[in-house]
């Protein structure tokens, strides 16, 4: 299965329904901060978000220290961002809910 790239029109579409995720420089892949309580409750989420990631067979590029997660979505197989990361996005938005 063939995975595209989000258009310039459709990123800005998406980005808009994603208000914390930003996107990054090079336009290919969008990110965002978490700060928790502790290290053991920033632990706790990345856990969550890596057994949906597991399920959906896209895993994110992410960076933890003490109770802060940095997550950055984006589709190899694409090249860039796809509507695969929007999902992911969504996924992970609602677990911080």
């Amino acid at each position: 299965m063939t995975v595209e790239q989000l258009s310039e029109e459709e990123r800005k579409t998406w980005l808009s329904a994603l208000p914390e995720w930003s996107l990054c420089r090079d336009g290919n892949a969008i990110e965002r901060t978490f700060e928790f309580g502790d290290f053991s409750a920033a632990f706790a989420f990345m856990t969550r978000v890596a057994l949906i990631a597991e399920k959906r067979d896209h895993h994110p590029e992410w960076f933890n220290v003490y109770n802060r997660v940095e997550i950055t979505l984006t589709t190899h197989d694409a090249g860039g961002l796809s509507l695969r990361d929007v999902k992911m996005a969504r996924k992970i938005d609602a677990l911080s809910a």
